[in-house]
């Protein structure tokens, strides 16, 4: 017949389905046993939500047509898809390691030509690094830590732009994030085989931003070093193997690409020895420390190059002239990327390390902080010393400020009776409320109510958590009062990130700047452009019927032609014009053979360098092309004169 506890328990099992009593559409939704039964649901909803923030419009984003033009030229030849040749004759490389334009060129070739399909890659890469946040931080702290995570990462404006286009940082922050996840696993196990799987990700995320995917190892040794059970030696062993491996693995396809001869493979951009090491380690690495507007370690950029750059009209929304400083980040338009919840972050890691000063070594909230803490800092004060910053740079600090953030509403949660706990969280609602007022000051098109709401909303939780302590232990409200108290934090930060979205911006634009600014930002890919660039080079082809449709003075200059049309356009001298490709006896060589006739080149400023000077001398002007921020181009035709 059974205990009477067998029958109570036999008469609970309707009501308390099981995963395999419910239907099969609705297994997945269900959290594990591990965890709150909102827990799944919550996320996939966050999930689904940031998702179509980043997919909409996705058809006319704005994008990069550099990047836009490479992938497409590696989507139609494995040759190219394998160096990361610019254009489709394979020319020059891109000037970065090709490991982000992969996944691009992949989604291009199996679905074709199409922008929301340029864009695809980076929305799903998003929507996974919110997953991956969530569980990277569940592990350590909880699952409501990771909720709280998952929407702060979700609502950061900077995030949602950059998942809105064709750049490489979604890439590498998903992989850098994998990384963390996997160093979690390996300080709560001191397992060897996770904490290897981190190096690897960072490895594989080199391939995506070079030295930037580097810059999170300190942050991963150090929570590994002071949270992983094990003598300090096996510790620093550890860590020995997993740094190797990294470095193996970032530099595998460097290598490799190496030992194949300079004749067949494109010339290597950023670099005056065709050289992947000198591009990485040089021209997108150390020489981009320090003051001046841009690295030129690749040789003189040409002066048309340099003086759009000063006017704003390269790489688009003037983020790239703020100069080097400490509070470079704080404010402007890089504060309104991502600076709405970096004094809560702050204070939350604070809190924490007061709160569990005597906590044991291996306390994982404290590893947390350690971890997201030293990647905010480490990243933080790289941005702040570099040449430039383009806007979408400081996304990579989003996982580190959301993570921090959930740290501390988990910190907030167990000790919520405690004075200062609620000190803590008070302090952080009104320092984040205080520091998003300062960010808007001066922003253009800011809605008038959106401050009053957020400074209300701020005060409003503060007088709860400060005066009315026991709303929040209610059986029945409290984990209501809890989570109504961390929207509060949220309205300046979710709503700039949903007028990212209504506004159409993307990773070059920044929230609250100038028409103006944005305008440069969007002006790279603006769709009607398209026509204009697939009729031009339709006419150059039928008129003078040469393989490539024209040549340009850099590959910034071709980027367009090719990312529209898909046609060879031969690029001179890399992306700013300075590396020694195509060579001038080879650009001879062409002209004379028929390979290329028509040339687009600045007339004002005047090229000295010697490519382009023979063009001018050698061969009629046709007509001016335009002019833009100062310069004036021209099409010039160079008749063949037989091989």
């Amino acid at each position: 017949m059974g205990t009477a506890a067998e029958k109570i328990a036999q008469r609970r099992e309707p009501s308390d389905l099981s995963a395999s009593r419910l239907p099969a559409q609705w297994r997945f939704w269900r959290s594990p046993p591990d965890q709150p039964p909102f827990a799944r649901t919550a996320l996939l909803a966050i999930a689904c939500v940031a998702g179509l923030a980043y997919a909409w419009g996705s058809n006319n984003a704005h994008l990069e047509p550099f990047y836009g033009a490479a992938a497409r030229s590696m989507s139609t030849s494995w040759h190219d898809f394998l160096f990361g040749a610019f254009d489709p004759a394979g020319t020059v490389t891109v000037d970065k390691l090709p490991g982000a334009l992969w996944v691009q060129a992949l989604s291009l070739r199996v679905l074709g030509f199409h922008v929301w399909v340029v864009v695809l890659p980076q929305i799903v890469e998003g929507v996974l690094t919110i997953l991956v946040l969530y569980r990277a931080v569940r592990r350590l702290v909880g699952p409501v830590a990771g909720i709280v995570a998952a929407v702060a990462l979700a609502s950061s404006p900077i995030t949602v732009a950059l998942n809105r286009g064709n750049v490489s940082d979604s890439l590498l922050i998903l992989l850098t994030v994998l990384a963390a996840d996997a160093t979690s696993a390996a300080l709560l196990r001191g397992s060897l085989r996770w904490l290897l799987l981190a190096g690897m990700w960072v490895g594989l995320a080199f391939q995506a931003k070079m030295l930037q995917a580097w810059l999170v190892l300190p942050a991963m040794g150090a929570a590994y070093l002071l949270a992983a059970p094990g003598p300090l030696r096996r510790r620093a062993g550890h860590l020995v193997l997993a740094g190797t491996l990294s470095i193996v693995v970032s530099l595998s396809w460097m290598s490799v690409v190496s030992l194949v001869p300079a004749g067949q493979r494109p010339y290597v951009d950023g670099t005056q020895d065709d050289s992947l090491f000198a591009q990485v380690f040089d021209y997108n690495g150390f020489a981009r420390l320090g003051k001046g507007p841009f690295a030129t370690s690749a040789g003189p950029p040409a002066p048309f190059f340099l003086k759009l750059l000063a006017a704003g009209d390269v790489v688009g929304g003037g983020t790239e002239q703020i100069e080097p400083s400490w509070h470079r980040l704080l404010e402007g338009p890089l504060g309104r990327d991502d600076g709405w919840l970096l004094p809560a972050a702050l204070i939350a890691a604070a809190a924490v390390l007061v709160c569990r000063r005597r906590a044991g070594r291996r306390d994982p909230m404290r590893a947390a902080v350690v971890l997201w803490g030293s990647w905010l800092a480490v990243l933080a004060a790289t941005f702040s010393a570099s040449r430039y910053v383009n806007s979408y740079y400081v996304a990579a600090l989003t996982p580190a400020t959301a993570a921090l953030c959930g740290t501390g509403a988990a910190l907030f949660w167990h000790e919520r009776q405690r004075r200062v706990a609620r000190l803590a969280v008070a302090l952080a609602l009104l320092a984040s409320a205080g520091y998003g007022a300062s960010l808007l000051v001066g922003g253009d098109r800011v809605p008038a109510w959106l401050l009053p709401l957020a400074l209300c909303l701020a005060l409003a939780a503060t007088v709860v958590i400060l005066f009315a302590p026991r709303a929040l232990d209610r059986p029945r409200f409290g984990g209501v009062v809890v989570t109504l108290v961390f929207a509060c934090a949220l309205p300046l930060t979710a709503v700039t990130a949903l007028l990212v979205t209504t506004r159409a911006l993307g990773p070059f634009a920044t929230p609250y700047e100038p028409a103006r600014l944005i305008a440069t930002a969007s002006h790279f890919s603006a769709q009607r452009e398209g026509d204009a660039y697939r009729g031009l080079v339709d006419r150059l082809l039928s008129t003078y019927r040469t393989p490539v449709a024209l040549g340009a003075d850099t590959s910034a200059l071709a980027a367009a032609f090719i990312y529209y049309t898909g046609a060879e356009v031969l690029p001179i001298g890399g992306y700013d014009g300075g590396v020694p490709a195509p060579t001038l006896p080879q650009l001879e060589h062409d002209v004379a053979s028929g390979e290329v006739s028509v040339f687009l080149i600045p007339v004002e400023p005047r090229s000295p360098a010697p490519r382009v000077a023979w063009i001018q001398t050698h061969c009629a002007q046709l007509m001016a092309a335009a002019q833009s921020g100062g310069v004036e181009f021209a099409f010039y035709h160079c008749p063949a004169t037989g091989a």
